[in-house]
C-alpha cells in the first residue's frame, strides 16, 4: 500500500479534517502511487494560520543567530539525506536523477546561505546631522507568510522561500503543489525536526484552486510568496489586492538564446540542448526560443536537430535516460496542443512532435523532444509559454534584430547570448529586457547568492533567493530608528 502522509499544524502531524485525500503518482508510470496526502479544506488552513500567528510573537524574539543555528542543522540533515530525497524528487516529479539531486542541492545551498544571514541581516548606520544623536535602519519580520510553490522544483523552490522567511523571524503556512506533495512533506519534516518550535512551520496539502486561493486570501496572513504560472500569479495578486496583503510572484518565461555568427557553435549547441530539454522543458527559465544569425542558421539547425533526435526518453531513475516525462496527462495534452498549433501556423517540424508511448514508455507522459524551424516571432509557439520539450528556432539578420526578437514577448525572466565579440555581449547585457542575462551560457543555472526573478509577466514584487534585492526584501520590512541622547529637544532641519 502507498504510504500516507499528513499535514503539519502547530507541530503535530494530522489528516485533513474532511479525511479526504490526494494521490501522488510517478509520471513515468502513472500506476505507481508515490504517496497519499490530505486534501485540506478551509478549517485546516484556518488552524494552520492560527498556529503560525500564535507562534510568531515568540519566534520573532528568538535571536537571529539562534534561528540560524536551527537552519544550519536542517542543512546538515539535508546533506545526509540528499541521495534519498533526490531519488524521491525524480520518482515524483519525473526529472532525471542528476537533476533530482541538483534540486536537493539547491535546498542545501539555500539553507547554508540563510543560516549565515542569522549573523548578518544587515541594515545601515549613518551619521546624524545633529549632535548626540544616531540613526540606523534595521530589518524586522513581517509576520505570517503563506508560501505557495509549484511541482517542477519540489524541494529547491520551497527552500528558497522557507529558509529566508524563517531566518527573518516570520512564521509560515506552506502549501506545496498537489502534484509533488510527498517530496515537500519530507523536506518539511527535515526542517521541522531541526528544532523549530511548534507553529513556526506549518504544512497544508490541497488542490490549488481551493486550498491555494483560500490561503492567499486569508486575513491572518501578512504576506504571500508564490511561484507558478503567470495566469495563476495574476489571479492571486488580484485576490491579495482586495485584502491588502503583500504578494511576491515568480512566474513564467519565454526565454531566448541568441546565437551570433561568431559564436562557438559547439558550446552554443550544448547550452541550447541543456536549456531546452533539461527537466523536459518544465522550467520557468527553459530556453524555448533559439534566435540564430542567418550566417550560421542552417548549420546550427542541422546540428541541433540531430542532437535532439538522439536524446533518450525514459524513467529518470535509469542512468541511460536523458529526458524524463512531463508531470501529468493534463500537461502532456497542453504541450501536444501547442505542437498542433505550431504545425498549423506553418512552422517547419524538424523532429519530435508526438507522444512517445512504446514499450516501457506506455504508462508515462512522454513527448519526443520537438524542434520547429523557420518560426516567425509573431507565431503563438514563439510568444506563449508551453512548458515542455518544444523549441522554436528563429532566423535573424543582425544583433539588433536578435535583441528586438528576444524582447518581443510578454515575458522577461532569463535570456542568453553566445558570441565572441565583447562589444556585442556588452550591448546584449544592456539591452536584453529580462531579469537574468547569461553570456556564453544557457538560460538556466542561476546561483542562490544573487536575486532570481523577472520582469513583465515573469515577476511581481521582490525577487527570490539571496543578495541585495533578493528574498530578504520579501520577508522583512525596514524600520528606521533615531536615538537622541542629548538630553534636550533637537529639531532636525529647523534653525533656532
Amino acid at each position: 500500500m502507498p504510504k500516507k502522509y499528513k499535514n503539519l499544524i502547530n507541530g503535530r502531524w494530522a489528516d485533513a479534517s474532511s479525511k479526504e485525500t490526494i494521490e501522488s503518482s510517478n509520471p513515468a508510470n502513472d500506476s505507481d502511487i508515490v504517496g497519499i496526502v490530505p486534501s485540506s479544506g478551509k478549517k485546516d488552513i484556518d488552524a494552520a494560520v492560527d498556529a503560525a500567528r500564535k507562534a510568531f510573537n515568540s519566534w520573532r524574539l528568538v535571536p537571529a543567530p539562534k534561528r540560524g543555528e536551527i537552519i544550519f542543522k536542517a542543512a546538515e540533515a539535508l546533506v545526509k539525506r540528499k541521495a534519498e530525497l533526490g531519488k524521491l524528487v525524480t520518482k515524483e516529479m519525473g526529472k532525471v536523477l542528476k537533476e533530482g539531486l541538483g534540486d536537493v542541492q539547491e535546498a542545501i545551498d539555500m539553507a547554508y546561505f540563510m543560516a549565515g544571514e542569522g549573523r548578518r541581516l544587515s541594515g545601515e548606520t549613518v551619521p546624524s546631522e545633529l549632535s548626540n544623536k544616531d540613526c540606523k535602519s534595521i530589518r524586522v519580520p513581517k509576520g505570517v507568510f503563506g508560501l505557495i510553490t509549484p511541482w517542477n522544483f519540489p524541494t529547491a523552490i520551497p527552500a528558497w522561500k522557507i529558509f529566508p522567511a524563517l531566518i527573518s523571524g516570520n512564521t509560515v503556512v506552506f502549501k506545496p503543489s498537489s502534484y509533488t506533495p510527498v517530496s515537500a512533506t519530507v523536506l518539511v519534516d527535515i526542517i521541522n525536526s531541526a528544532g523549530l518550535p511548534p507553529g513556526v512551520l506549518n504544512l497544508v496539502h490541497g488542490l490549488g484552486e481551493a486550498t491555494g486561493e483560500y490561503l492567499a486570501s486569508h486575513k491572518g496572513l501578512d504576506g504571500v510568496s508564490f511561484t507558478g504560472s503567470s495566469s495563476v500569479g495574476a489571479k492571486l495578486a488580484s485576490i491579495c489586492a482586495l485584502s491588502g496583503t503583500e504578494i511576491t510572484c515568480e512566474m513564467g518565461g519565454k526565454n531566448p538564446i541568441i546565437i551570433m555568427h561568431d559564436a562557438d557553435l559547439s558550446l552554443a549547441l550544448e547550452g541550447a540542448l541543456w536549456a531546452a530539454f533539461g527537466t523536459t522543458g518544465q522550467r520557468c527559465t527553459a530556453a524555448s526560443r533559439i534566435i540564430v544569425h542567418e550566417k550560421v542558421y542552417n548549420k546550427f539547425l542541422a546540428l541541433f536537430t540531430a542532437k535532439a533526435k538522439k536524446l533518450r526518453l525514459g524513467d529518470g531513475l535509469k542512468p541511460t535516460t536523458d529526458v524524463g516525462p512531463l508531470i501529468n496527462e493534463g500537461q502532456m495534452q497542453r504541450v501536444l496542443r501547442y505542437i498542433d498549433i505550431g504545425k498549423k501556423e506553418g512552422a517547419r517540424l524538424m523532429c519530435g512532435g508526438k507522444r512517445a508511448a512504446g514499450g516501457a514508455l506506455k504508462k508515462g507522459f512522454f513527448i519526443e523532444p520537438t524542434v520547429f524551424a523557420d518560426v516567425a516571432p509573431s507565431m503563438r509557439i514563439a510568444k506563449e509559454e508551453i512548458f515542455g520539450p518544444v523549441v522554436s528556432v528563429i532566423k535573424v539578420k543582425s544583433l539588433k534584430e536578435a535583441i528586438d526578437t528576444a524582447n518581443g514577448t510578454d515575458y522577461g525572466l532569463s535570456s542568453s547570448i553566445y558570441t565572441r565579440d565583447v562589444n556585442a555581449s556588452a550591448v546584449a547585457e544592456r539591452d536584453l529586457n529580462s531579469g537574468i542575462v547569461y553570456i556564453n551560457a544557457p538560460t538556466i543555472g542561476a546561483e542562490i547568492q544573487l536575486p532570481f526573478g523577472g520582469i513583465k509577466k515573469s515577476g511581481l514584487g521582490h525577487k527570490e533567493a539571496g543578495g541585495r534585492g533578493g528574498a530578504l526584501d520579501t520577508f522583512t520590512t525596514w524600520k528606521v530608528v533615531y536615538r537622541d541622547f542629548s538630553g534636550s529637544l533637537q529639531k532636525a532641519q529647523i534653525e533656532d
